[in-house]
């Protein structure tokens, strides 16, 4: 292949930007927000789930509490009215005074065993709440650390996008610049050698693979016209002389 000296020096400038623009695109994917953002997500579906839990629990228990209140109601209400009967002296019958005395004493039991129901259901569901407010605030400083690691990405990832504009555009000006067949050479190494298609000849050595040329390959670099487009003989990179080459 055949490519003016001038055309073939471009492909160095080519290059330098296909680089940067490399370059950036890794910084890009490789911003440590990326792995935190992901990391608060895990944590925020487990905190969503063990809340959604959590809230379920504290229903559950808050029906058992007022199914043990209107449990009590109409017990209490009875003793009450027992009480009252007692007191009003209206049974003067002894069995029936007895019998009446006795059921007071069995309500007052019944009474007792629930309010300890009650009383153990309330403890579990003011445990219940504590946990459901800590998870609440555990998911709402998630979701805040979140937001502000999506507004600093958000933040890198502009300043680098606009970077990567201005270099690609350099980057399609210079390939206009170069002949079509050159490069889609540079382009198809360039792949294949993951991300470099041309490099330098200085002196003896290629700054592709950093490998010194044998005596025989400088011997066919040295005896090249111009225009002639070189290839290194260890990494097959386009090779861009600058200045002389001697044997």
């Amino acid at each position: 292949m055949k490519a003016a000296a001038a055309a073939q020096l471009r492909l160095l400038d080519l290059q330098a930007e296909d680089t940067a623009i490399a370059q950036l695109e890794h910084r890009r994917r490789a911003l440590p927000e990326h792995a935190a953002i992901a990391e608060a997500k895990t944590v925020r579906a487990r905190l969503q789930q063990d809340l959604l839990a959590a809230r379920t629990r504290v229903g559950d228990l808050q029906l058992e509490v007022d199914k043990a209140e209107a449990d009590l109601v109409p017990v209490r209400e009875r003793k009450v009215r027992d009480q009252h009967r007692v007191d009003d002296g209206a049974v003067t019958d002894p069995k029936q005074l007895n019998a009446l005395l006795d059921e007071i004493t069995h309500l007052g039991r019944r009474i007792g065993d629930l309010e300890d129901i009650e009383l153990e259901v309330m403890e579990h569901l003011e445990a219940a709440t504590g946990r459901q407010n800590m998870l609440a605030g555990e998911l709402t400083e998630v979701e805040n650390s979140m937001r502000a690691l999506i507004a600093a990405r958000d933040e890198q990832v502009s300043v680098l996008d606009a970077n990567l504009g201005t270099h690609q555009g350099t980057r399609a000006t210079i390939a206009g610049e170069i002949p079509a067949d050159l490069l889609a050479l540079y382009d198809k190494i360039r792949v294949r050698s993951g991300g470099l298609g041309a490099a330098a000849l200085r002196g003896h050595r290629c700054s592709g693979c950093q490998l010194e040329a044998t005596p025989s390959a400088l011997a066919q670099y040295a005896a090249a016209a111009e225009d002639d487009v070189l290839r290194c003989e260890e990494c097959e990179r386009v090779l861009v002389r600058i200045g002389s080459v001697e044997a």
